[in-house]
């Protein structure tokens, strides 16, 4: 078997191929490819970096993507009618009708119509719908409103090393000068403002994913979702607070019990004693922690969770890395259609 990570030296990539070699993903051969500036540079692992090219894309089985939309849209097509399975970490594909949008732990079977590309969530709607799940399944889900508190992280290095620079400045009573990645400076701060707003619009797309995805991946258009999207200064691991209106009611108690249950998450909840997830402690974890588990006293059917995940790890990588072992374990390399066209 050969696969391909294409955005290999990135923040995400890299951890992707941690990822794969730590859970001994069962590849022969892994070909790293990443921009024409990082060719010929060798990785921890000996692998050496390949550019992307016409000549380069054939032969593989699988491809795994995080590469930012536009390098998905022109290239992960071309994996696919080369005879690739392609795992897309990029909004490209995440809501086209023939793509499948999936998180392991949530609807693996949707994996079994894919037509030669899969989509990987965006990172804060990837930890809620893991803890959603269960609460869906056994009370259905109503309406969420949702505030997430996202890491710098997850716009990339640039962001990092920003976070880094200002918050030396403010400790050493220097000018911050002026930001560079985000519109205000980041660091003790907070901004009401992950993602992009486009033009006409009051929400930003990543308010718009968390609410267009969390319908698609929990296969139910009637979930109403409210969300607000800030970014604060920590590096890794978003924190999100949900308020979750159900069907039926569902009493804290067995929230807890299903949430305790379920795969991919870990309950972390006694408050009084200093429990409850935390963004320090969840970087570095592949698990959802949830917390915080209690009932909204303004309305029968709501309850209120606080759900943290390393967004680089289950968020972006690690989810890529698990549906790779899917389509390899359920034997759908070829898709749907028993061909390799995207």
């Amino acid at each position: 078997m050969r696969l391909a990570v294409v955005g290999a030296t990135g923040a995400v990539g890299t951890v992707m191929l941690e990822r794969l070699r730590a859970r001994s993903f069962p590849a022969d051969e892994i070909v790293a490819f990443a921009s024409a500036r990082s060719a010929g540079r060798e990785l921890d692992g000996g692998l050496v970096v390949q550019e992307l090219a016409e000549e380069a894309v054939r032969g593989f089985d699988l491809a795994i993507f995080s590469a930012g939309a536009h390098t998905s849209r022109e290239w992960a097509p071309r994996f696919a009618q080369a005879g690739a399975a392609v795992v897309d970490n990029s909004s490209a594909w995440r809501m086209h009708d023939d793509v499948p949008l999936v998180v392991s732990e949530v609807n693996p079977d949707d994996l079994g119509w894919h037509d030669g590309i899969v989509a990987n969530p965006n990172c804060s709607t990837m930890q809620m719908v893991v803890a959603l799940k269960p609460l869906h399944d056994a009370a259905g889900i109503e309406r969420l409103v949702v505030s997430t508190y996202q890491s710098v992280s997850g716009t990339g290095m640039k962001a990092i090393e920003e976070l880094r620079r200002q918050a030396r400045a403010v400790l050493d009573g220097e000018p911050l000068g002026e930001p560079q990645v985000y519109a205000h400076p980041i660091a003790f701060n907070v901004l009401p403002h992950a993602g992009s707003f486009a033009d006409g619009d009051d929400h930003t797309d990543e308010e718009r994913k968390l609410m267009a995805e969390t319908r698609k991946i929990l296969g139910d258009d009637a979930i109403r979702v409210s969300a607000t999207c800030v970014r604060v200064p920590v590096v890794f691991g978003h924190s999100e607070a949900v308020n979750v209106q159900t069907r039926r009611p569902l009493e804290a108690a067995e929230a807890r019990d299903l949430l305790a249950a379920a795969p991919g998450v870990t309950v972390l909840d006694d408050p009084g004693s200093g429990v409850y997830p935390i963004a320090t402690a969840a970087a570095g974890h592949d698990d959802v922690f949830v917390g915080r588990i209690r009932r909204d006293p303004s309305h029968d059917s709501a309850l209120d969770l606080w759900v943290v995940s390393d967004n680089i790890r289950k968020g972006a990588a690690t989810n890529a890395v698990q549906l790779a072992e899917l389509l390899v374990q359920r034997d759908l390399l070829h898709g749907r259609a028993g061909t390799k066209a995207a």
